[in-house]
């Protein structure tokens, strides 16, 4: 059976030098907002609490707003919550993916046909570099001993 291949993308949006936001912070930010916990957040995604605050400070200091605002624990205990900015941003880069892979499935459908399934990259370099010692082998024993 031949299996169709997935095309999927990785979308990073660069404001200049010192500001991005990529699959990983956006998925930060969904999950801030679901748990209303960075550390929850952190949890949820496999990160340390300290490396979801410095993506968190990264995006609060990389716009003129902010993306989140804190809460000290207290009765309630502390918590992080998006900004109306934050979930805009959210919205935003989630409808230029949407229609970004939407565009690449169109332009690479063709091309599709000639991409190879099921293997990963060592399998093929396994392979790729079994023919070439093949190939090479012969010559190797042909070669004059000093």
């Amino acid at each position: 059976m031949i299996e169709t291949p997935s095309l999927d993308i990785r979308l990073r949006i660069d404001f200049g030098r010192a500001a991005s936001i990529g699959p990983g912070k956006i998925a930060l930010l969904e999950h801030i907002e679901r748990a209303g916990s960075l550390s929850q957040a952190a949890r949820e995604l496999g990160l340390s609490y300290r490396r979801a605050w410095q993506l968190l400070d990264d995006l609060n200091h990389s716009f003129t707003e902010p993306v989140a605002t804190a809460s000290v624990g207290g009765v309630g205990g502390g918590g992080v919550q998006l900004t109306a900015f934050a979930q805009e941003l959210i919205r935003a880069y989630r409808d230029v993916e949407r229609a970004t892979l939407d565009e690449t499935r169109k332009r690479f459908a063709s091309l599709l046909k000639g991409a190879q399934t099921g293997k990963g990259m060592k399998s093929r370099l396994r392979r790729f570099l079994s023919r070439r010692a093949r190939k090479q082998a012969p010559l190797a024993r042909s070669r004059p001993a000093h």
